[in-house]
């Protein structure tokens, strides 16, 4: 595997990388969010803005994504202090997936206490709709079953322990939260709640694998943020996951739809201020 892509997810340089933010930055997030494909317009609700490209920051990898700027955005929203990373890193990319979760521990020795994340996903529930919003309540991890978890290898106590509790990965508290602010914006009609399957992707599902799935009791599927919540749980971050429902999977022979990451960022285009509003309105009550 080419160097770029190696595992860089030791203690000294995560924390050479938080030295080198601190030393361009005195905003001291506690909340930090990251944004999926096409969900990047997350960022530009902050305030006092700092910016900094992936390529600028020491031991970062790059996003080679369509709808992922590849940009770490430090700043205020509704008086809180965040960092927003616009645009991801993803397994399919090349990237070690421990490389993929690099900056979710730079969050943590930043004194992030709060890891937002978003996702666009395809729509294995039949009661979805394109556009509705899923909170996500749990995750299947199928990479991991593989043997692709980004916690392989010795464990570094400094980060979290040997072996981390999951089953309360996604916040209750948060969930709540999210749910009376949604209803308070008036978007109950397009929010569901469900679990989030991962794939490793980059081929969208074959027919079979989505029958799969919706027998293993997924409602969307997707193929990022399992391994960030991963590790965000393992360094004791609180967590909150969002899937847009972008596409309903194909699951019919016969059906002549394909999913498509066109069709991807132009869902995303549509919902994308309701999301904005619902993130900006939890952090406000975080």
């Amino acid at each position: 595997m080419a160097a770029s892509s190696e595992c860089r997810y030791k203690y000294e340089e995560c924390k050479e990388t938080v030295d080198w933010l601190l030393a361009h930055t005195n905003i001291q997030p506690k909340v930090a969010i990251i944004c999926g494909s096409g969900l990047g317009g997350l960022s530009d609700l902050l305030n006092n803005r700092i910016v900094f490209p992936y390529m600028d920051i020491p031991n970062f990898p790059h996003s080679t994504v369509a709808g992922h700027a590849g940009e770490l955005v430090f700043g205020e929203l509704n008086g809180k202090q965040c960092v927003c990373m616009k645009g991801r890193f993803h397994f399919y990319e090349g990237y070690d997936i421990a490389m993929v979760t690099f900056p979710v521990r730079v969050f943590f020795l930043l004194g992030v206490e709060t890891l937002i994340v978003t996702n666009a996903a395809g729509g294995l529930n039949s009661n979805y709709k394109v556009g509705d919003i899923m909170m996500i309540k749990d995750h299947i991890n199928i990479p991991g079953f593989a043997g692709q978890n980004p916690l392989c290898g010795p464990n570094d106590e400094r980060f979290g322990v040997r072996f981390p509790c999951m089953s309360d990965a996604y916040d209750k508290d948060l969930a709540q939260l999210a749910r009376q602010t949604a209803k308070d914006l008036g978007f109950d009609e397009f929010l569901q709640q469900g679990v989030y399957c991962m794939l490793a992707g980059p081929t969208y599902e074959t027919v079979a694998e989505c029958k799969v799935l919706q027998l293993l009791g997924a409602d969307a599927v997707g193929m990022s943020t399992v391994p960030e919540v991963v590790v965000a749980r393992h360094c004791g971050l609180r967590v909150f996951g969002l899937s847009l429902i972008t596409n309903k999977v194909v699951s019919d022979y016969n059906s002549e739809e394909r999913a498509n990451h066109d069709e991807v960022l132009t869902t995303t285009n549509m919902r994308t201020q309701d999301i904005q509003r619902l993130v900006s309105h939890l952090v406000k009550k975080i």
